[in-house]
């Protein structure tokens, strides 16, 4: 086998090692809030994390869920591209980022996926929560069961914007598990999340992702901010034979979060450059990484991790009781706008939780991968535990 020199790659170390220097300790992320996560997406080999099963705020990556499940509906039939989605009063009312859409006029299913991808507005995905799970509090509900049958165990969701809520959580780990899901489960539309731009009522918006651009190899997918979370980013690249995700959560700017993820992306792909060691398995990602661990050799245990304790995201998982950590109420702050990107805040309702009964409503058939849900006319629907049994044993 040819022998691969280490001169370019450990060039490129250098480089990574300054970006990372400028965009972590300058300051680049909120200590009590980073996380990070890369993963190789053939092997499911964790090529670096920090902070990665802590409880995180998703904010915005939380509508790559919404999509998710919009995508699934898209597959099963029950929507169109074409079909015009109906602006309830609530919608309209919520918080920026939005299209500032009014009640009573619609917008089609076409459209609302590329506002939810690049203008990340709010009331949109109001929107499509009111047309697939007739109330976002439901529709939230069946995101996190959707989330529990992908394999994300620490994700709760209880609204479909990431619009601030103390019991909205995640992780860098389960948000890595959704960017892998929504390449494979969803590779036919997952285009969407490369589109630099978006046209709605004669004006023009630019993707938040300035990653698409600028990196090379890097595809999709989303951003996200709110004062609580600080600036998240949710990536994927390919180069050659290999695919990689990469989370970032609690970066104290969109610039220092760009800059420290750009660096994770190219030491993944360093990491392939350099030769293995037969005699050291793991030295070479040890050596790309270096940078992200201090100096230090990383736990390469932990490195080796695979994803879903040892599975593959097509194996199934099975139903089990959702436990939640808590995290301090987020807090609102009307400074908080700092740059395009940046949502305007509203302070959620951060009551208890508990397994809250669907709303009745009209008969309507709702299809999530198989599972298809009557909610009935007249009376009280299941409660997410009845939905969750009927899911996870399809």
């Amino acid at each position: 086998m040819k022998q691969r020199s280490l001169a370019p790659a450990l060039r490129n170390l250098a480089c990574a090692a300054l970006l990372f220097a400028s965009a972590l300790f300058a300051p680049t992320a909120y200590a009590e809030k980073y996380a990070s996560i890369v993963i190789d997406m053939d092997t499911h080999e964790v090529l670096h994390a920090r902070n990665a099963d802590e409880p995180r705020y998703p904010a915005s990556l939380t509508k790559v869920m919404t999509l998710y499940m919009l995508f699934d509906a898209l597959e099963a039939g029950e929507v169109t591209l074409d079909e015009p989605l109906m602006v309830s009063r609530y919608a309209a009312n919520q918080a920026p980022s939005s299209l500032r859409l009014r009640p009573n006029t619609s917008i089609t299913v076409r459209d609302a996926i590329g506002a939810l991808v690049t203008k990340s507005a709010n009331d949109v995905a109001v929107v499509v929560a009111e047309r697939l799970g007739r109330t976002e509090t439901r529709f939230a509900q069946l995101m996190t069961v959707k989330a529990q049958s992908l394999g994300l165990e620490n994700t709760r969701f209880v609204n479909a914007s990431g619009l601030p809520d103390n019991r909205q959580l995640s992780t860098a780990r389960d948000l890595a598990i959704l960017a892998e899901a929504m390449i494979v489960n969803h590779g036919a539309s997952y285009h969407y999340f490369s589109n630099p731009r978006f046209s709605w009522a004669g004006k023009t918006y630019k993707n938040h992702n300035e990653l698409l651009n600028t990196v090379d190899g890097v595809d999709g997918i989303k951003t996200g901010y709110t004062r609580a979370s600080g600036f998240n980013l949710m990536t994927s690249a390919k180069r050659d034979n290999h695919r990689i995700i990469a989370i970032m959560l609690g970066g104290s700017t969109s610039k220092s979060r760009n800059a420290h993820v750009a660096a994770l992306v190219e030491a993944a792909f360093d990491s392939y450059q350099i030769p293995e060691d037969p005699n050291n398995p793991g030295r070479n990602i040890e050596m790309a990484f270096s940078a992200f661990n201090g100096g230090t050799a990383p736990n390469l245990d932990a490195a080796a991790e695979p994803m879903l304790n040892g599975q593959r995201l097509s194996v199934a998982t099975t139903a089990k009781a959702i436990k939640f950590k808590t995290l301090p109420a987020p807090e609102f702050d009307a400074s908080d706008e700092d740059e395009a990107e940046v949502e305007e805040i509203l302070v959620a309702d951060a009551g208890p939780t508990a397994d809250l009964e669907f709303e009745q409503g009209d008969a309507t058939p709702t299809s999530f991968e198989g599972a298809t849900v009557v909610i009935p006319a007249g009376r009280p629907a299941f409660t997410v535990s009845e939905y969750e049994a009927r899911q996870f044993t399809q």
